[in-house]
């Protein structure tokens, strides 16, 4: 575990299934941030599940919605890891990254700046290719870096054991990677 005062690097993903594969996928990216040590929390599936429809120009935010937003804005990194719906960001993820508005008055608007390393989990390759591709232009949009790195995991393929642990050791070797690639760049950043 990196130390309390180490650069924060915020994971966010899952689905409303409880340890799904795109969270379990998620958790190893962020053991690769923490192995680079780096702090790090994850708001996954069951956490996101608790965040109501985004409203904009609401006043009366939830717990939960307080809690996310204050973590983001402490994020030096972030990991987003979403499924393929549809060939897509599935809802409960974009309506996380939907509440990152609430900062777009802050003196750090949105993801400006913030490396943001991609993972997209699907039952098949054209899903992943596309969710990643959708991600990364949120991202941009939200004035974030993408990493040069994201994985992409096909679920048919690769599977995660209820420890959290991936079958296929080069697809866990990759999602290791998107998380030292956010530490890099989040360690290459404070040096500059």
């Amino acid at each position: 575990m990196a130390e309390s005062n180490a650069p924060l690097v915020v994971g966010i993903g899952g689905t409303t299934v409880a340890g799904s594969s795109t969270e379990r996928a998620l958790a190893i990216a962020l053991k690769g941030a923490e192995a680079a040590g780096m702090r790090t929390r994850i708001f996954g599936g069951e956490v996101l599940a608790r965040l109501p429809h985004y409203t904009p120009r609401l006043q009366d935010r939830t717990v939960e919605e307080h809690d996310f937003i204050a973590a983001i804005r402490e994020a030096s990194g972030l990991i987003i890891a979403s499924p393929g719906y549809h060939g897509s960001v599935s809802g409960l993820v974009k309506n996380a990254i939907d509440l990152i508005e609430e900062t777009a008055r802050d003196a750090r608007p949105y993801l400006d700046d913030v490396p943001v390393g991609l993972i997209a989990t699907a039952y098949g390759w054209a899903a992943t290719g596309s969710t990643v591709a959708a991600l990364r232009s949120i991202v941009h949009a939200l004035r974030g870096w993408p990493t040069p790195y994201a994985a992409a995991v096909n679920c048919s393929v690769s599977r995660f054991d209820e420890f959290g642990d991936c079958s296929d050791p080069a697809v866990a070797e990759q999602l290791v990677r998107v998380g030292q690639q956010v530490a890099r760049a989040v360690a290459q950043k404070l040096v500059a």
